[in-house]
């Protein structure tokens, strides 16, 4: 499983053994920096028990060592404004505009 922004990992010694002290973490990015096969560079929030955000920060680890507690929302799908309808009126007076006395 390749993680995607937004979803909610289980980070534990099984992906890396800096983490020794398990800790949850929310994607903002897979970053594409050279790697060994099968590892990782995340981008992300370290979480409290609350699910607030604590720490920002760049994680090595193994992909196969991930644990996914909350998949990212589905990507809403793009909706473009409809188009302006052009509305011809008839019967209105035009303005007319004319100077202004200042002073």
């Amino acid at each position: 499983m390749l993680p995607r922004s937004g979803d909610v990992l289980h980070v534990t010694r099984a992906a890396s053994v800096q983490f020794l002290r398990p800790i949850m973490f929310r994607v903002i990015r897979v970053l594409d920096w050279p790697t060994y096969d099968g590892w990782l560079w995340l981008d992300g929030y370290e979480l409290n028990a609350t699910g607030d955000a604590v720490n920002r920060r760049s994680i090595f680890v193994q992909q196969a060592g991930l644990e996914q507690r909350q998949a990212a929302p589905a990507p809403r799908p793009h909706t473009a404004p409809a188009p302006r309808q052009h509305v011809v009126r008839t019967g209105r007076r035009p303005i007319v505009r004319t100077p202004v006395r200042v002073g």
